[in-house]
């Protein structure tokens, strides 16, 4: 899958060395006519909706992530990006090893394509990257897809946090054997804050696995299945990594976030350590999995971390604009275009009801950039045919101008469109499409 523009290094070997807690976060891309005047040309000759990722500033957040990964390993979160094309071109700077995939189908899917994988990680003789599948599958169909292709088995991994798994994926396969590879399996170490013996919780409900003993225990019982083999260790710090200490509003809600961080950091890295300790000693890991692009900096300053798992930075949503260790360029956009001006300081666009999952919220919703100045209505939101917006770039627009916008989250906005227009100033260089643009929608 060669392209055919250049993607240099994320990190140069004549770049200067900079410890994980003291780096330099890049100047903040200014939303500006300017920068939207070359996309404008760039894209003239599109007809809205049509999606662009600026490749210069997808170069730089990549190239920070790996300054801010202090020298470990980044497994790149494929559900960040959900484009081939991109997955192997980020994948082949320096830095990034691995796949973090969202299910096993998608997992399956990447396996086949060489050019995505990259390079051997897992020993000499695997042609091709390390999958893991950070979430647990119940797809019996592909996990017997998985045990009857002995490549594919060498180099994709499954996520479990129960018994309940093991029994799930051996009724799946049938009786271990000759004909049967080993399916690789992760442990999925719950990373929220319990406090008051659990009567408070903060962070994600991920997984069942919190004390030390409990993964122990689940390593234990994946030995004892013959069919199973126990490679690695996952602890997500959503509430960490995904959450930014620098949101609008209340000083005292700012305040709150950034303790229940520190103190969450601090509780988590004792009982990682514990845990993967534990498991240690009853089986070899070949990985110990952490962070998220919010978190980068604290988690890979964990000895018992082995590799990070990141993604949404190379493309940076309108969700990471509020965090205060780093500061991500936006790379991807979407165009809408203008359809209706029903009153003064209002015009209509086709289009725009592309919310983000998660907790319902204005946060979760696409966020106009330009023109500057522009906001949708509370009342109505962005909605799934038409968005009105309001402010004073309004009248300023004609039936037909676009607006330009940005994703709350990172590869949800590839699940709207077909292709990603690849941009380096005023000229596209590439077009590729997306998973939906080769017709897979894995959720």
């Amino acid at each position: 899958m060669e392209r055919p523009y250049a993607m240099p290094s994320a990190a140069p070997d004549d770049a200067p060395a900079v410890p994980a807690r003291a780096v330099p976060a890049p100047a903040a891309r200014p939303v500006s006519p300017a920068g939207f005047t070359d996309l404008e040309k760039a894209t003239a000759g599109l007809q809205p909706p049509f999606a662009v990722v600026d490749l210069a500033a997808l170069r730089a957040n990549a190239a920070h992530m790996v300054r801010r990964s202090g020298g470990k390993p980044i497994r790149l979160a494929s559900k960040s990006l959900r484009c081939r094309a991109l997955i192997g071109d980020v994948l082949r700077l320096p830095g990034f090893s691995g796949i973090l995939a969202f299910t096993l189908p998608e997992a399956l899917w990447l396996a086949e394509d060489k050019d995505v994988a990259g390079p051997g990680t897992l020993d000499p003789g695997t042609d091709g990257a390390d999958i893991l599948v950070a979430y647990p599958t119940a797809d019996a169909t592909a996990l017997r897809r998985l045990a009857a292709d002995e490549r594919a088995a060498a180099r994709v991994t499954v996520m479990v946090d129960s018994v309940a798994h093991l029994d799930l994926i051996t009724d799946a396969i049938g009786p271990s054997g000759p004909a049967h590879p080993r399916i690789r399996v992760c442990l999925d170490l719950d990373a929220s804050l319990r406090l008051f013996g659990g009567r408070v919780h903060l962070g994600m409900r991920r997984s069942p696995l919190h004390a030390p003993e409990q993964a122990a225990a689940l390593a234990r019982a994946v030995l004892a299945r013959p069919a199973l083999k126990l490679v690695g260790v996952m602890a997500y710090e959503g509430q960490i990594a995904g959450v930014g200490d620098d949101q609008p509003g209340s000083g005292a809600m700012r305040t709150a976030v950034r303790l229940v961080q520190r103190v969450s950091a601090r509780e988590l890295r004792a009982r990682r350590a514990a845990a993967i300790r534990a498991v240690r000693a009853v089986a070899p890991l070949e990985f110990v999995n952490g962070g998220g692009t919010g978190s980068l900096e604290s988690t890979s300053a964990e000895p018992a971390v082995t590799e990070l798992g990141a993604g949404s930075g190379v493309y940076a949503p309108a969700l990471f604009d509020h965090y205060r260790g780093f500061r991500p360029l936006p790379a991807a956009y979407f165009a809408l275009s203008v359809v209706r001006r029903p009153a003064p300081r209002h015009v209509t666009v086709l289009g725009g009801g592309w919310v983000a999952s998660g907790a319902p919220g204005a946060d979760r919703l696409p966020l106009p950039v330009h023109p500057p100045g522009l906001r949708m209505l509370p009342a109505e939101g962005a909605g799934e045919v038409q968005t009105p917006l309001t402010g004073p770039a309004a009248d300023g627009l004609r039936l037909g101008d676009r607006v330009w916008f940005r994703h709350a989250k990172a590869g949800e906005l590839c699940e709207r469109v077909e292709q990603l227009h690849l941009v380096e100033g005023d000229r596209i260089v590439d077009v590729v499409p997306t998973y939906r643009g080769e017709r897979h929608a894995f959720l």
